[in-house]
Protein backbone atom coordinates (compact mmCIF):
# COMPACT_ATOMS: atom_id res chain seq x y z
CA UNK A 1 0.00 0.00 0.00
CA UNK A 2 1.41 3.49 -1.03
CA UNK A 3 0.12 6.50 1.08
CA UNK A 4 0.14 10.07 -0.33
CA UNK A 5 -0.23 12.58 2.65
CA UNK A 6 -1.85 15.65 0.75
CA UNK A 7 -4.11 18.79 2.22
CA UNK A 8 -7.16 20.34 1.10
CA UNK A 9 -7.63 23.43 -1.26
CA UNK A 10 -5.37 24.02 -3.86
CA UNK A 11 -2.50 21.77 -3.49
CA UNK A 12 -4.68 18.90 -3.60
CA UNK A 13 -6.77 20.52 -6.32
CA UNK A 14 -4.05 20.38 -8.30
CA UNK A 15 -2.25 17.48 -7.69
CA UNK A 16 -5.48 15.65 -9.08
CA UNK A 17 -3.85 15.68 -12.74
CA UNK A 18 -0.53 14.60 -11.85
CA UNK A 19 -2.09 11.24 -9.89
CA UNK A 20 -4.31 10.94 -13.20
CA UNK A 21 -1.17 11.06 -15.00
CA UNK A 22 -0.11 8.15 -13.09
CA UNK A 23 -3.24 6.29 -13.65
CA UNK A 24 -4.63 6.64 -9.70
CA UNK A 25 -8.05 8.68 -9.27
CA UNK A 26 -9.29 10.02 -6.03
CA UNK A 27 -12.52 8.35 -5.60
CA UNK A 28 -14.57 10.48 -2.46
CA UNK A 29 -14.24 14.67 -2.77
CA UNK A 30 -12.43 15.71 0.27
CA UNK A 31 -14.96 19.24 0.49
CA UNK A 32 -17.70 16.56 0.39
CA UNK A 33 -16.47 13.62 2.47
CA UNK A 34 -15.95 13.21 6.26
CA UNK A 35 -12.94 10.64 5.70
CA UNK A 36 -9.47 11.71 6.23
CA UNK A 37 -8.56 8.35 4.27
CA UNK A 38 -9.69 8.38 0.86
CA UNK A 39 -9.69 5.43 -1.26
CA UNK A 40 -8.44 5.64 -5.09
CA UNK A 41 -9.07 3.25 -7.92
CA UNK A 42 -6.21 1.06 -6.92
CA UNK A 43 -6.29 -1.08 -3.99
CA UNK A 44 -2.71 0.19 -3.32
CA UNK A 45 -2.95 3.77 -3.57
CA UNK A 46 -5.14 5.90 -0.54
CA UNK A 47 -5.01 9.41 0.12
CA UNK A 48 -4.81 10.88 3.67
CA UNK A 49 -5.69 14.69 4.22
CA UNK A 50 -3.83 16.68 6.82
CA UNK A 51 -2.80 20.16 7.57
CA UNK A 52 -0.41 21.06 5.37
CA UNK A 53 1.85 21.67 7.90
CA UNK A 54 1.97 18.34 8.98
CA UNK A 55 2.42 16.71 5.32
CA UNK A 56 6.76 16.63 6.29
CA UNK A 57 6.03 15.10 9.48
CA UNK A 58 3.88 12.23 8.41
CA UNK A 59 6.52 11.86 5.78
CA UNK A 60 8.89 11.94 7.41
CA UNK A 61 8.31 9.42 10.09
CA UNK A 62 6.47 7.22 8.24
CA UNK A 63 2.60 7.98 8.48
CA UNK A 64 2.33 8.54 4.88
CA UNK A 65 5.44 7.44 1.88
CA UNK A 66 4.83 10.13 -0.08
CA UNK A 67 3.27 13.88 -0.03
CA UNK A 68 2.74 17.23 -1.88
CA UNK A 69 3.65 20.33 0.13
CA UNK A 70 4.70 24.09 -0.36
CA UNK A 71 8.20 24.91 -0.38
CA UNK A 72 7.30 27.19 2.34
CA UNK A 73 5.80 24.64 4.70
CA UNK A 74 9.47 22.51 4.18
CA UNK A 75 11.21 26.05 5.16
CA UNK A 76 9.15 26.46 8.41
CA UNK A 77 8.04 22.78 9.44
CA UNK A 78 11.32 21.62 8.22
CA UNK A 79 11.95 19.11 5.13
CA UNK A 80 15.19 17.41 6.50
CA UNK A 81 15.60 13.55 6.27
CA UNK A 82 12.84 14.13 3.52
CA UNK A 83 13.92 13.13 -0.35
CA UNK A 84 13.02 16.34 -2.62
CA UNK A 85 13.12 14.74 -5.94
CA UNK A 86 10.56 16.86 -7.61
CA UNK A 87 9.19 20.30 -7.91
CA UNK A 88 5.55 19.68 -9.45
CA UNK A 89 5.47 23.65 -10.34
CA UNK A 90 1.97 23.43 -9.01
CA UNK A 91 0.24 26.00 -6.07
CA UNK A 92 2.52 28.95 -7.14
CA UNK A 93 2.72 31.99 -5.20
CA UNK A 94 5.29 34.40 -3.71
CA UNK A 95 6.52 35.26 -0.07
CA UNK A 96 6.33 39.42 -0.06
CA UNK A 97 7.01 42.03 2.27
CA UNK A 98 4.30 44.70 2.41
CA UNK A 99 3.26 47.43 4.50
CA UNK A 100 0.79 50.47 4.72
CA UNK A 101 0.65 52.80 1.36
CA UNK A 102 1.88 55.52 3.36
CA UNK A 103 4.72 53.66 5.04
CA UNK A 104 8.20 54.82 3.65
CA UNK A 105 9.55 50.91 3.72
CA UNK A 106 12.90 51.82 2.24
CA UNK A 107 13.50 55.13 4.69
CA UNK A 108 13.22 52.93 7.47
CA UNK A 109 15.59 50.30 6.19
CA UNK A 110 17.80 52.97 5.08
CA UNK A 111 17.77 54.58 8.47
CA UNK A 112 18.61 51.51 10.21
CA UNK A 113 14.96 51.58 11.98
CA UNK A 114 14.21 48.17 13.65
CA UNK A 115 11.05 46.86 12.31
CA UNK A 116 8.59 45.34 13.76
CA UNK A 117 7.36 42.74 11.36
CA UNK A 118 4.27 40.50 11.85
CA UNK A 119 4.14 36.98 10.17
CA UNK A 120 3.68 33.47 10.23
CA UNK A 121 6.74 32.40 8.27
CA UNK A 122 9.25 33.17 10.70
CA UNK A 123 11.91 31.20 9.31
CA UNK A 124 11.89 32.47 5.78
CA UNK A 125 11.52 36.28 7.60
CA UNK A 126 14.28 36.31 9.81
CA UNK A 127 16.85 34.74 7.26
CA UNK A 128 15.08 37.01 4.88
CA UNK A 129 15.92 40.30 6.86
CA UNK A 130 19.36 39.18 8.63
CA UNK A 131 20.72 38.37 4.83
CA UNK A 132 20.07 42.20 4.22
CA UNK A 133 21.05 43.69 7.90
CA UNK A 134 17.82 44.90 9.08
CA UNK A 135 16.58 44.68 12.69
CA UNK A 136 13.41 42.97 12.98
CA UNK A 137 11.12 42.38 15.88
CA UNK A 138 8.95 39.27 14.65
CA UNK A 139 5.28 38.87 15.92
CA UNK A 140 4.10 35.60 15.20
CA UNK A 141 0.16 35.48 13.83
CA UNK A 142 -1.35 32.37 12.05
CA UNK A 143 -4.23 34.49 10.10
CA UNK A 144 -5.36 38.09 9.18
CA UNK A 145 -1.66 39.51 8.76
CA UNK A 146 -3.31 42.37 6.88
CA UNK A 147 -5.04 43.38 9.95
CA UNK A 148 -1.19 43.67 11.76
CA UNK A 149 -0.13 47.52 9.89
CA UNK A 150 -3.57 48.53 10.05
CA UNK A 151 -3.83 48.49 13.67
CA UNK A 152 -0.73 49.76 14.61
CA UNK A 153 0.72 45.84 15.42
CA UNK A 154 3.70 46.06 12.84
CA UNK A 155 5.24 48.10 10.53
CA UNK A 156 5.20 45.65 7.86
CA UNK A 157 4.00 41.81 7.13
CA UNK A 158 5.51 38.89 5.25
CA UNK A 159 3.22 37.13 3.97
CA UNK A 160 1.75 34.41 0.80
CA UNK A 161 0.59 36.84 -2.29
CA UNK A 162 -0.94 35.13 -5.12
CA UNK A 163 -2.88 37.86 -7.06
CA UNK A 164 -2.21 40.72 -4.68
CA UNK A 165 -5.97 41.22 -4.70
CA UNK A 166 -6.26 41.16 -0.74
CA UNK A 167 -3.48 43.31 -0.11
CA UNK A 168 -4.85 45.67 -2.25
CA UNK A 169 -8.50 45.66 -1.10
CA UNK A 170 -6.71 46.32 2.61
CA UNK A 171 -4.45 49.42 1.00
CA UNK A 172 -1.56 47.55 1.55
CA UNK A 173 1.19 47.35 -0.86
CA UNK A 174 3.95 45.07 -1.87
CA UNK A 175 7.69 46.28 -1.42
CA UNK A 176 9.89 43.63 -1.61
CA UNK A 177 9.54 39.85 -3.29
CA UNK A 178 10.91 37.26 -0.95
CA UNK A 179 10.99 34.47 -2.87
CA UNK A 180 8.77 32.36 -5.29
CA UNK A 181 6.85 29.12 -4.18
CA UNK A 182 5.62 26.28 -5.72
CA UNK A 183 4.79 22.76 -4.24
CA UNK A 184 7.06 19.64 -3.92
CA UNK A 185 6.74 16.07 -3.85
CA UNK A 186 8.49 14.72 -0.77
CA UNK A 187 9.17 10.82 -0.27
CA UNK A 188 9.91 8.48 2.93
CA UNK A 189 13.58 7.16 2.52
CA UNK A 190 12.97 4.33 4.17
CA UNK A 191 9.42 3.56 2.08
CA UNK A 192 11.84 4.61 -1.24
CA UNK A 193 13.83 1.73 -0.34
CA UNK A 194 11.07 -0.94 0.58
CA UNK A 195 8.22 -0.15 -1.76
CA UNK A 196 10.74 1.17 -4.82
CA UNK A 197 9.01 -0.04 -8.15
CA UNK A 198 5.54 1.50 -7.39
CA UNK A 199 7.02 4.44 -5.55
CA UNK A 200 9.19 5.94 -8.45
CA UNK A 201 6.81 4.84 -11.04
CA UNK A 202 4.28 7.18 -9.61
CA UNK A 203 7.53 9.86 -9.31
CA UNK A 204 8.03 8.71 -12.99
CA UNK A 205 4.31 9.98 -13.87
CA UNK A 206 4.62 12.92 -12.66
CA UNK A 207 7.73 14.11 -13.57
CA UNK A 208 6.49 13.32 -17.37
CA UNK A 209 3.48 15.16 -16.33
CA UNK A 210 5.08 18.16 -15.29
CA UNK A 211 7.24 18.69 -17.93
CA UNK A 212 3.96 18.10 -20.77
CA UNK A 213 2.69 21.17 -18.72
CA UNK A 214 5.53 23.00 -19.12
Amino acid sequence: MITLALSKGRIFDETLPLLAAAGIEVLEDPEKSRKLILPTNRDDVRVVLVRASDVPTYVEYGGADIGVVGKDTLIEHGGHGLYQPLDLQIAKCRVSVAVRKDFDYQSAVKSGSRLKVATKYTEIARSFFADKGVHVDLIKLYGSMELAPLTGLADAIVDMVSTGATLKANHLVEVEHIMDISSRLVVNQAALKLKSDPIRAIMTAFESAVETRA
